[in-house]
């Protein structure tokens, strides 16, 4: 049984020198982040298309059973709102291509105004998409987790093609009033929306967000051990994202979040042993 957990991201400065080597060049900070975690979120192809060599480089970096979670890029969900954007679509695909079996699923974060009206866009653009890769969808309007006929209409749209419906668990971040600078920003900016655990697929995707205070993000994640755990005993190969709102423990967190599911099923794989901070040396 493999659980695959991990970041928002593999660099992070509270990381360096604490739980990374530093200074680390570009093309080792991911080997490195590697060493902690089997999977990453690629929230930054959000914003651009990679450039193939830097897509090289990551391949270079990782094993083939490494995972990322791609997301697609803001001109195909956000501004294109996923019509009329099969270039950039096939422009993004040829770039990723590198990474090969570790593109675990490419991933749409739909805007919170992509409504229950929009579903035949959705299906549509799924449709067009090429079989070769597995496919995540987040949604973030009230009325997917409101009303369910439209989360009915959803789950039949993304089983019609094998895709998983991301869950982004914000419950424990808003339980109690932001305590942090960090905890504060990420109230303005996170979607409030109550927490949704079904799985559609053998491969179900989950991003939770904590606290800054470790004991609190522990506190709500107890939920998801439960959950990950009853999957992983049906045979399902689960991924678990584990976000802070200032991140500066994420990488500890995210293998504590493994230690705790493989404590109560020790079948799971194990994670590899994270590289030393500081250069190994005779004395």
């Amino acid at each position: 049984m493999r659980l695959h957990v991990g970041c928002a991201m593999w660099t992070h400065k509270p990381w360096q020198g604490r739980f990374l080597p530093h200074p680390l060049p570009p093309g080792e900070r991911l080997r490195s982040y590697a060493t902690w975690c089997n999977a990453v979120e690629g929230n930054t192809t959000f914003y651009a298309t990679p450039a193939r060599d830097t897509v090289e480089s990551w391949a270079r970096q990782t094993g083939p059973d490494f995972r990322f979670v791609l997301k697609l890029p803001r001109s195909v969900t956000h501004e294109g709102r996923l019509t009329g954007v099969d270039e950039q679509v096939r422009s993004f695909l040829e770039a990723v291509e590198p990474l090969g079996p570790r593109v675990h699923a490419l991933w749409a974060q739909l805007p919170g105004s992509f409504s229950p009206a929009d579903l035949g866009v959705l299906a549509a653009f799924l449709r067009r998409l090429p079989g070769s890769y597995r496919y995540a969808v987040e949604v973030r309007h009230r009325a997917f987790f409101d009303d369910p006929r439209s989360a009915q209409l959803l789950e039949r749209v993304l089983a019609g093609v094998g895709a998983e419906w991301v869950p982004f668990d914000t419950v424990a971040l808003f339980q109690s009033p932001p305590v942090t600078d960090a905890e504060r920003e990420a109230w303005t900016k996170k979607p409030r929306l109550p927490r949704r655990a079904p799985a559609l697929t053998d491969r179900p995707i989950i991003r939770y967000i904590g606290r800054d205070d470790a004991t609190r993000t522990v506190e709500g994640w107890r939920h998801w051990i439960g959950t990950v755990t009853e999957w992983l005993r049906e045979g399902r190969s689960p991924t678990v994202f584990i976000h802070t709102p200032d991140n500066a423990e994420a990488l500890v967190l995210a293998r504590r979040f493994h230690d705790e599911v493989r404590a109560g099923l020790p079948g799971v794989e194990p994670l590899p042993e994270p590289m030393p901070v500081e250069p190994l040396t005779l004395f």
